[in-house]
């Protein structure tokens, strides 16, 4: 029996260690063999002469192959010819994007490469932008939860069709998580501290305590959109990697522009077009984020004329609300000491409060050997997730004193883990604007932080919340620590999330100060493209013909304790949506 069971442990070792070489080292052969349709860019033929008639067209051209485009693509591609264009590569070889182990370095990786591009919005808080096949999925904490119901009648979605979206993304890559004891731990305080009733694992978004769903597996190995595609029709798909669009282009000798395709560079810098078909019910739909949908919109002459002037932009049509309306879902943290080691976490458990907050905890992302010495995990400034002072601030001199700093912290002092509260709805926004016509380069972003005193309110009572749970007995008796003041954890986050902001001496004595000075964020931005302002209830973008968007910058919220389930989701209900008005019981989705 000794000798059985020590053969099946061999075994699934050798599977795990040949499923490992197969993913990373032999990932090529690996992606190709099941998706493909997959190809660089550089492969893609075309001239630059629409009327050439030996051109292939395509019924669907896709901007953008992430989180909401991938899922789309897959769906309109069982009855319709598609090209889905991504910006990035694929995540399939990447370790960086394949592990949870690894959530911090993919995130600290900012070389042009790099699945993660940083960007700093001019409130000054470091953030991210998923540049790879798969999107937001490649770059998150993974958890999935989907959107409550009155969202869903809000932005006045068919429920009937919303809940045959989401299981069909749910039976692909979501999976129910292994619970950490640092997670475990969290619930049970949420529990004591009143944030009740316990609802066990569910994907629903409900009042209370709950675990979620994750994108990882029990081998912590991620899954993305891009696996999705496995479900598309290989024959009428057609995936470009390191596309990147430049343009929408039209056609404007009618009384309304119409879009005719688009203009792309390929990895080499070399120029190409790609055209729909003449049917008038071809579109091109742009996927390309919250940053990037309104970016392109802008610099394919759709946005503020003024603004376009200004650049040398043709102006296709003036929409003033382009770009506007953009919110992010401020975040603050407490830093949790603990005597003990810990596994690493991410999201697993949520506090779902009726306050407007959200309490979450991540563990055991602090220095290692195997990650950028005196990186933080997901609090960490150079990993793109803090720092609020002003880029004029940030001299040579100020970075170096600041790198400093961090290498003298010690080891131990991060070894805990983090109470995050988040802001379930911010009522503040801000809005985009091109700072040049380099669809390589972000745009300026402004979120406008607290800037409606609700928000700083309810900022306030997450912290107070979060306090509460760390000093909890079921906390304390976990972390082995003493139960610390509220002035010492306050104290201890401060030090915690370190960034280039000049701290105030009443970071720790007034919690409005603490919230405007550790200002983070958890990549939930949103809007840009608005609903009724800039895109029509079925999100065809307002006085054009056959353009549409579909992803979270037609969010006025974002959905749920975390927006990836529900985007998923959109990507495939917009498909199924599509395909049903177009072809009727024949479309057979």
């Amino acid at each position: 029996m000794a000798a059985f069971l020590g053969a099946v442990k061999l075994f699934i070792c050798l599977v795990l260690c040949l499923n490992t070489l197969s993913s990373l080292q032999g990932a090529k052969d690996f992606y190709e063999f099941r998706y493909p349709f997959i190809k660089r860019a550089s492969s893609f033929s075309s001239s630059f002469s629409s009327s050439n008639t030996d051109e292939v067209s395509y019924d669907y051209i896709i901007v953008g192959g992430g989180t909401a485009g991938c899922p789309l693509a897959a769906t309109l591609s069982q009855n319709f010819s598609v090209l889905l264009l991504e910006r990035g590569g694929v995540p399939f070889s990447n370790a960086n994007v394949s592990f949870l182990s690894n959530f911090h370095i993919a995130l600290a990786d900012t070389s042009p490469t790099s699945a993660s591009q940083p960007f700093i919005s001019t409130d000054g808080v470091i953030n991210s932008r998923a540049r790879v096949l798969g999107g937001g999925t490649c770059i998150n904490a993974g958890f999935y939860t989907r959107a409550n119901s009155d969202f869903i009648r809000r932005v006045g979605w068919d429920e009937r069709l919303v809940n045959e979206s989401y299981p069909w993304v749910e039976k692909q890559i979501v999976h129910q998580p292994k619970l950490a004891k640092w997670q475990d731990a969290f619930k049970d305080s949420l529990l004591d501290v009143g944030v009740s009733p316990y609802n066990g694992f569910t994907y629903d978004h409900i009042y209370g305590t709950k675990v979620g769903g994750t994108i990882f597996d029990r081998f912590g190995r991620r899954h993305t959109a891009a696996e999705l595609l496995a479900s598309a029709n290989p024959k009428m798909l057609t995936v470009l990697v390191y596309a990147t669009v430049q343009k929408v282009l039209f056609d404007k000798t009618g009384k309304r522009p119409r879009a005719m395709g688009v203009l792309f560079k390929d990895q080499n810098g070399n120029q190409h077009q790609a055209f729909l078909t003449n049917n008038r019910r071809s579109e091109v739909i742009l996927s390309c984020g919250a940053i990037g949908t309104p970016q392109m919109l802008m610099l394919s002459g759709i946005g503020p004329k003024a603004d376009l002037e200004k650049l040398n932009i043709s102006a296709v049509l003036h929409n003033e609300f382009v770009g506007k309306g953009m919110a992010d879902n401020p975040m603050n943290s407490v830093f949790v000491p603990t005597n003990r080691p810990v596994e690493q976490s991410l999201i697993q458990t949520v506090g779902i409060t009726k306050m407007g907050v959200y309490i979450e905890a991540s563990s055991g992302f602090g220095q290692s050997q195997d990650s950028i010495h005196c990186h933080h995990g997901i609090l960490s400034a150079e990993i793109g997730q803090l720092s609020t002072i002003p880029p004029t601030q940030r001299t040579p001199e100020a970075i170096q004193a600041f790198i400093k700093r961090k290498r003298d912290l010690p080891h131990e002092a991060f070894k805990g883990g983090f109470i995050l509260e988040k802001i379930a709805r911010p009522i503040s926004t801000g809005h985009i604007k091109l700072v040049n016509t380099n669809i390589d380069d972000n745009p300026s972003v402004t979120f406008n932080y607290f800037g409606h005193p609700r928000d700083l309110q309810s900022c306030v009572d997450g912290i107070r919340m979060a306090a509460k749970v760390i000093q909890s007995d079921r906390f304390t008796n976990f972390t082995k620590c003493d139960k610390p003041t509220v002035e010492k954890l306050l104290n201890m986050s401060v030090k915690a999330n370190v960034n280039l902001i000049p701290k105030n001496t009443n970071d720790t004595k007034s919690l409005e100060q603490f919230c405007k000075d550790t200002v983070i964020t958890i990549w939930h931005y949103h809007g840009g493209c608005h609903v009724g302002k800039v895109v029509n209830p079925d999100h065809k973008i307002l006085g054009t013909n056959r353009l549409r968007i579909v992803d979270g910058s037609t969010f006025s919220e974002s959905p749920g304790t975390n927006p990836q389930g529900t985007v998923l989701m959109m990507g495939r209900y917009m498909g199924v949506q599509i395909l049903r008005r177009r072809l009727g019981k024949a479309a057979r989705v």
